[in-house]
């Protein structure tokens, strides 16, 4: 086993919103020791560098992960903070999801340019031009509000806002509610979209923290952090993903709810105008874990062992009975997807990419 060190070295992306959120789980740790010293190193990743293609043309998976991972894998830091919707459901050999913390809003919303406010995406003008780099978004906008015209935008929260405001190309751009909200730009937020406007990406709204998979003292630390509901509902999710075999190249998204131990996944796939859909919900009960357990669960194991890992993820201080509830869950449904064609949707949706980046 590893010593247990006095200064954990944390990576995180550049951006405002990526060191805002490796801010906080610093913080969440701090509060349970508060004898640790905790450093940042930042890093740029491939996802922030390249700005002129789509995120789908690209061509390279772990677009906002490979570079934090490498530092990781060289042990340059102890720990990695993510978005979770970033992470592929596959990690590199070694590593692991060592913590998912609580949840904030996993939903889409809508942020419109000045001169367009007070309007929603259904009263927008004929023709108005919403701004995303996301097929999930786009297949979704294409399908619901067929008088309006999407058109990619890249670039960190920050400069997306800016393009926005500052050019007339668009009249409204599609975000995670839960970058602006941890950004502090809740007012910017003009309509939150429901799942019956738009089901929102795989892990939307969490965060992750990556480690070693063996390392344990950095995931005896992580414990802490690790909120039971959340981790349930992401796994089903990642789940879902896994077995369909998605991820940025074809229009995959998912809502997942937990009401009382009844945990409920809607998911579906689009063809990337839209026109086709597959959308099914499943739900399971779960043994030990409720949506009450607000503040995580206690730990349940003993001895701590190196872990089963679920979708990438440690399963920290869950019980493996609602672990593969959950993972069963998620495959499940995209079983039952597959069966009614979806991986012959995303098929195509992949081939129409790789063309076009041609």
């Amino acid at each position: 086993m590893e010593e247990e060190k006095d200064t954990i070295v944390v990576g995180s992306r550049k951006s405002q919103l990526a060191l805002i959120q490796t801010n906080h789980v610093i913080k969440c740790l701090q509060e349970y020791y508060p004898n640790k010293k905790f450093k940042i190193v930042t890093m740029s990743t491939m996802g922030d560098k390249i700005l002129d293609k789509p995120l789908p043309k690209i061509g390279e998976k772990s677009l906002f992960t490979k570079e934090l991972e490498i530092a990781l894998a060289n042990k340059d830091v102890d720990l990695v903070v993510h978005s979770l919707k970033d992470l592929p459901t596959t990690l590199p050999d070694g590593m692991c999801i060592g913590a998912v913390l609580k949840r904030e809003d996993p939903r889409d919303s809508v942020v419109l340019h000045p001169n367009m406010q007070g309007k929603t995406l259904e009263t927008l003008p004929e023709g108005s031009v919403i701004g995303t780099s996301s097929l999930r978004r786009t297949a979704q906008l294409k399908r619901k509000y067929p008088h309006l015209r999407v058109s990619d935008i890249r670039g960190n929260l920050n400069t997306r806002l800016k393009k926005l405001d500052t050019d007339d190309k668009y009249q409204a751009i599609v975000l995670a509610s839960a970058g602006l909200i941890r950004m502090d730009w809740e007012k910017r937020i003009e309509q939150t979209l429901e799942a019956d406007d738009m089901l929102y990406a795989v892990g939307q709204g969490a965060l992750a923290v990556e480690c070693g998979e063996r390392d344990l003292p950095i995931l005896q630390l992580l414990e802490r952090l690790h909120h039971g509901p959340t981790a349930l509902k992401v796994l089903a999710e990642r789940s879902f993903l896994r077995t369909l075999g998605g991820g940025c190249s074809a229009p995959v998204a998912v809502h997942s709810v937990l009401r009382g131990n009844e945990l409920t996944l809607t998911g579906a796939v689009w063809s990337l105008d839209g026109s086709q859909t597959l959308e099914e919900t499943q739900s399971c009960k779960l043994k030990y874990c409720s949506e009450d357990d607000d503040d995580g669960l206690r730990p349940r194991k003993c001895p701590y062992r190196t872990p089963t890992l679920y979708c990438g993820m440690s399963p920290s201080n869950l019980t493996y009975t609602d672990l593969d509830i959950s993972e069963k869950l998620g495959s499940d449904l995209a079983n039952k997807l597959i069966k009614l064609g979806a991986l012959f949707i995303m098929n195509e949706a992949k081939k129409k990419n790789e063309s076009v980046a041609l």
